[in-house]
């Protein structure tokens, strides 16, 4: 399947991400303005901090692992990097995921590790002002807060922002060792 890279080394003159896709402008070049890739998991939008992610790929296959917890889909071959591949809507119990035409895999540089995140489909990249960004309502106990960045009001829409590094490292998602 085809790929769109993001790192910087595949990018025009060493940019950064968002520069290297033409996304960026004054305002990101004056620092003024944090850029998000969204993506849907059914009705809902999302938003992951653009500097996390490598590269936006078509879903393929993937080699399942036993005993895996259900949302880790399994591995895949990244050019000689096996990469964990995680389903966000299996792990946010949003409903049985549909593998289509729009499913797409993002991969994410988390620290130093390479993981694969499974979306129902890629949205765009969204500038927000910091002043944009509201913190997550406190719901208690019927939600945990502890993965999400904060919210947004974009035009006519609310992103949800994930702080994917927490979510990723955390013991729950069952990627890293303890010790990491």
């Amino acid at each position: 399947m085809s790929s769109t890279e993001l790192t910087p080394a595949r990018t025009q003159g060493g940019l950064t991400p968002a520069q290297g896709l033409g996304l960026a402008g004054d305002a990101q070049a004056a620092g003024a303005l944090d850029e998000y890739l969204t993506f849907r998991l059914g009705p809902e939008e999302y938003g992951v901090d653009i500097l996390k992610v490598q590269e936006i790929r078509g879903y393929d296959a993937v080699t399942r692992l036993p005993d895996a917890p259900p949302w880790v889909k399994g591995v895949i071959n990244l050019r000689g990097t096996i990469v964990p591949v995680v389903d966000l809507r299996i792990r946010f119990r949003l409903g049985e995921p549909t593998y289509d035409a729009f499913t797409v895999m993002i991969i994410l540089n988390i620290g130093s590790r390479v993981i694969g995140m499974v979306v129902d489909s890629v949205s765009d990249v969204t500038r927000l002002d910091p002043e944009q960004v509201r913190p997550a309502p406190d719901l208690g106990a019927a939600l945990d807060g502890r993965f999400l960045a904060g919210m947004a009001g974009v035009d006519d829409r609310m992103l949800i922002l994930l702080d994917i590094e927490r979510l990723m490292l955390s013991p729950e998602m069952a990627l890293v060792d303890q010790e990491d």
